[in-house]
């Protein structure tokens, strides 16, 4: 690849190359302050191509390969590489990662324990993480919770925050304009905005947090609290992971401990606002 650059997120490294220089001056920009991999060997690479020599240059756009492909994926055009250079990482994570368990998930942590909270696209868990990250929690992850499954720990995966739609002008009221990368308009799920997470987040992304609560939020709700048991929160972790099948019984073995021992609850919400106070008062009682 003609542009390469190399960063580590959390326990993972990788490198990805491009036939063009725009998606990697983006990856340089959002991702300053990440580290690269350790001993500057990546865990994964990304490549991002053409399908054809010409695309690269006549109406240019961006097939997603790597150690791992799709080979069904549909190009995204240049306009879009930083969102297909992201969606890179995540195909890399989804396929090939095996030492820990993958949950669709974000997390937050505080006093070195950590709130895991997931749901269906939309739920607005990203939203809510990013929210409280800016709020005395620590950020440490927005697309995928990594669960090991020898210690039960929650490791960091600090990524970049992809906000959808109507999070973005939530967000921007919120956070400095320094840490946003581009508006992407037209991607398959609507408009697109990338957060940089705060410098406390990347600072600790190398410790881990014991998990102390599950949260399964939805959105656009009257506010609201029940409990989930232990077997139907297995049941949703295991629809949340993407590799909890390709692991087999260590899988099996770390969500089983995971709901017996952490207490799960289901939330509605009807704002951001009500959502922050709603889990605040469920951590306190978790925690009691």
């Amino acid at each position: 690849m003609r542009y390469r650059f190399d960063v580590r997120i959390g326990p993972v490294g990788f490198r990805v190359g491009s036939a063009w220089r725009q998606p990697i001056a983006a990856l340089r920009d959002l991702y300053a302050g990440y580290p690269e991999p350790d001993g500057g060997i990546a865990d994964f690479t990304v490549r991002l191509e053409p399908e054809r020599p010409w695309r690269r240059y006549l109406r240019p756009s961006v097939a997603i390969h790597g150690d791992f492909t799709l080979p069904d994926a549909a190009p995204l055009p240049l306009a879009q590489g930083l969102l297909a250079a992201e969606m890179g990482m995540n195909l890399q994570m989804a396929l090939g990662q095996r030492r820990y368990l993958l949950l669709h998930a974000s997390v937050v942590e505080r006093d070195g324990w950590a709130l895991l909270m997931t749901g269906h696209s939309g739920a607005g868990k990203s939203t809510l993480a990013a929210l409280l990250g800016e709020r005395g929690w620590r950020f440490m992850g927005d697309e995928f919770a990594l669960l090991d499954p020898g210690t039960g720990l929650l490791h960091a995966f600090p990524r970049l925050v992809s906000l959808k739609n109507a999070a973005i002008d939530a967000m921007t009221a919120e956070i400095a304009a320094d840490r946003f990368g581009p508006l992407l308009m037209g991607t398959p799920k609507g408009a697109i905005r990338h957060l940089r997470p705060n410098a406390a987040a990347l600072s600790a992304m190398d410790a881990p947090a014991r998990p102390a609560l599950i949260l399964f939020p939805r959105y656009g709700f009257a506010a609201a609290a029940r409990p989930v048991g232990a077997s139907e929160a297995f049941v949703r972790l295991t629809q949340a992971s993407t590799n909890y099948v390709a692991m087999g019984e260590p899988a099996f073995d770390a969500l089983s401990v995971l709901v017996r021992d952490v207490p799960g609850r289901a939330i509605d919400y009807p704002d951001t606002e009500g959502a922050v106070a709603l889990v605040e008062r469920l951590w306190t009682e978790a925690l009691a």
